[in-house]
């Protein structure tokens, strides 16, 4: 029996549980990585980069998936390097939202309330002990085995990396898991004390550390965003070409605030008057241009169950939610609320 194999069968309670396709498609991407036909393996398609994490995977079908990959590359750790090669982009419009906040206490706030859409399996629960904060994920729902759990508590560390740019975010971490014939490379990889055998799995993390900044969303991240724009855009009728250069502007820069017309004619090297005679040429001027942008972007935003009205607020360039609320009612007579709840219903009516 191979090591991987005696940590993986623990007698446990009935798995339940899911997962995005996120954390799905970062498998085949590492499979990739080390030159291995992913498809092939693992017996089924990668999950599709439009369905944006909605779709949901059973935790024991990504635990199978996780064990294949494992056994095929003879590699133990597999669940600790995956999580490593964690970024924002893989967390969907969250991960957006999340670097949005503005320390990393908000995000790990907002990571908890969010945590059945980011990762349903044992639930996450915080508490202060002394000057830390405690996450803690006992076994309510079972034990997903060490490669799951690693590769949770592995690509959630790595988003506090990639979002403050410290290292050393862990003061403790410990699993549910009996211990690996070397625990070196956590150890390494984690930069703090690394228990095994313990009643829950947790991370603890010094209240210091809370107030880090968070830094700007990465570029991967960012692309991700411009072509659910660029989508929806397409699907408008079809314009000049000047438009659509104007309509793709301004959905790029409308994340950072009010895009102005000065602004975006300087992106597109022409003067304001420039700009405003050739959109009033094609029958429109760039206010009713904004709005229609804005309007088509937070309706597609409000489709998406796991934003916040704050945060599409915050996608769209408004300072304030109530904003954001009147502008939505003055598009389309109705609160945003019940926009979603009408999009959601007919969406399980189909």
């Amino acid at each position: 029996m191979t090591i991987l194999a005696m940590r993986e069968t623990r007698p446990e309670r009935q798995l339940r549980g899911v997962v995005p396709s996120t954390y799905v498609r970062l498998l085949y991407e590492y499979l990739a990585r080390q030159g291995v036909d992913a498809d092939a393996l693992l017996g089924e398609t990668a999950p599709e980069a439009a369905d944006r994490g909605l779709v949901r995977y059973p935790v024991e079908r990504w635990r199978t998936l996780l064990r294949r990959a494992a056994d095929h590359l003879g590699d133990p750790l597999l669940g600790l390097h995956l999580g490593q090669t964690a970024t924002p982009a893989h967390f969907g419009v969250m991960g957006y939202v999340l670097l949005a906040c503005p320390q990393l206490g908000a995000a790990l706030t907002r990571m908890q309330q969010y945590q059945r859409l980011l990762y349903d399996v044992n639930p996450m629960r915080s508490s202060i002990q002394g000057s830390d904060l405690l996450l803690e994920w006992g076994v309510d729902n079972g034990r997903p085995g060490a490669l799951v759990d690693e590769c949770a508590i592995a690509a959630l560390l790595q988003f506090a990396r990639n979002a403050t740019g410290c290292r050393n975010i862990a003061a403790e971490v410990c699993f549910v898991n009996p211990a690996p014939a070397d625990a070196g490379p956590y150890r390494d990889w984690f930069g703090c004390p690394v228990l095994f055998d313990r009643e829950a799995t947790t991370v603890r993390i010094p209240l210091a550390l809370l107030a880090l900044p968070l830094r700007q969303p990465d570029a991967i991240l960012m692309r991700v965003l411009e072509q659910q724009a660029d989508a929806l855009l397409a699907e408008l009728p079809p314009t000049d070409d000047f438009e659509q250069a104007v309509r793709r502007c301004v959905a790029r820069l409308i994340r950072s605030g009010e895009p102005e017309l000065e602004r975006v004619a300087n992106e597109l090297h022409v003067s304001p008057r420039t700009l405003h005679r050739r959109l009033e040429a094609g029958g429109t001027n760039f206010r009713m241009l904004r709005e229609d942008i804005r309007q088509r972007l937070a309706e597609h935003y409000l489709a998406d169950p796991r934003l916040q009205l704050a945060d599409i607020a915050q996608l769209l360039g408004y300072s304030e939610q109530s904003t954001f609320t009147r502008s939505f009612r003055r598009w389309t007579g109705l609160a945003p609320n019940s926009y979603r709840q009408q999009v959601l219903y007919l969406e399980q009516e189909e």
